[in-house]
């Protein structure tokens, strides 16, 4: 414990006098946390720019433009003489998208000649693109049902009937623990982990490859006695104290201040932070003992982050991809971070239903074992090469 404590004493030298660790180790998480949550602190996007190209130009196109003005998340900013005019304004990116109506609309609307109202919006922006889409097509829905039902109240039907005629299926929608909708709920819960575990995973990585490239790695095992369990434990433990404060800091900050929906317990919550970290700082020393070079092992480790993101099944299934993908993703921690989350935090479900994750989270964390011996070879032996 005495050896411990000098290496952590040591280490926190290093820390203070350095102003990388400052930075990246809370100035840069803290401003990652307030960007994501401040940036869609609507929950959804508002007023989002579109237009109409109305050839019909009568009272019900009108209205229906009107509708869609109205609609929460579209703001028809323009109207257009032409499609290509509309067209163009998309390409500028004055607008999202626009409702075409053609000549005739609203006499075939009226002789039920099914007429064609055209959509077009961009999927540049995919949530973008597919709330316009949503709004465009609900307006259009409730003007032709508004139709329907003016015909059938013509000629003597009840009340009961025209809604039985217009909507015979009736839709009971219910969105578990979200019904929001809250977009904020579902990425920053899921981007602002994954960078954490980017940062995270390459400050482990650099904290050890630097005693080799500053020369300092003998004094190190010098004050360890030789023994790496003593060395890594007294270096590293500095560094989850302070990735441990940052990350509860976080969910402190989303679940308690915002007021984030999460049906599982706060446990809950506290384990899947301290297995986020353990997880982060095990692959960094696996990846270093793998590559003992501070480059290589810090290129790995940002490469393998960042397939991560991609492989962790928040933005696209894991099970809609190719089988060997499917495969391949459970080699990232922040699946199973993901998993673990949206089972355990966010549905409330019992751990044991995620006993997978979090026990292959443990396992990560325990991986240094196997490259202890060869990290103490490499701070022994090597030299650094620039």
């Amino acid at each position: 414990m005495g050896r411990i404590g000098k290496i952590m004493w040591r280490e926190c030298g290093i820390l203070v006098r350095n102003p990388i660790y400052l930075f990246c180790m809370i100035l840069f998480p803290m401003l990652i946390m307030l960007f994501f949550t401040s940036l869609m602190s609507e929950g959804l996007p508002t007023e989002l720019p579109c237009g109409v190209v109305d050839h019909d130009n009568t009272s019900t196109t009108r209205e229906i433009a009107r509708r869609l003005d109205g609609m929460q998340t579209s703001h028809v900013v323009g109207r257009y003489n032409s499609v290509s005019e509309a067209r163009q304004a998309i390409q500028r990116g004055e607008i999202y998208a626009f409702m075409y109506f053609p000549k005739g609309t609203t006499a075939d609307l009226l002789a039920s000649r099914q007429p064609t109202i055209s959509f077009y919006y961009s999927s540049v922006t995919l949530m973008t693109g597919a709330l316009l889409m949503r709004d465009m097509k609900t307006t259009t829905m409730l003007a032709s049902a508004a139709v329907g039902a003016a015909k059938l109240s013509a000629i003597g039907k009840s009340e009961g009937e025209i809604q039985a005629f217009l909507q015979p299926i009736v839709i009971d929608v219910h969105l578990p623990n979200n019904p929001w909708t809250n977009y904020n709920v579902y990425l920053t819960t899921m981007m602002v982990p994954g960078l954490f575990m980017l940062l995270f995973t390459l400050l482990t990585v650099y904290a050890i490859g630097t005693e080799l490239k500053f020369n300092r790695s003998k004094v190190w095992m010098r004050l360890a006695r030789g023994n790496i369990v003593v060395a890594m434990v007294g270096k590293l433990l500095p560094h989850a104290l302070v990735f441990l404060t940052v990350t509860f800091t976080y969910q402190w900050y989303i679940y308690n201040h915002l007021g984030f929906p999460h049906a599982g317990s706060v446990w809950h919550i506290l384990l899947l932070g301290l297995l986020m970290v353990g997880s982060c700082q095990g692959f960094g020393i696996f990846m270093f003992g793998i590559a003992p070079s501070l480059r290589m092992s810090m290129s790995v480790c940002s490469l393998w982050a960042v397939l991560g993101i991609s492989l962790s099944g928040a933005t696209y299934p894991i099970f809609a991809m190719h089988p060997i993908l499917e495969a391949v993703s459970w080699l990232f921690p922040l699946r199973h971070y993901y998993m673990t989350y949206q089972l355990c935090v966010f549905n409330g479900y019992p751990l044991f239903d995620a006993w997978s994750n979090v026990m292959i989270l443990f396992a990560f964390a325990m991986m240094p074992i196997l490259v202890l011996g060869r990290i103490r070879k490499a701070m022994m032996e090597y030299v650094y090469i620039p």
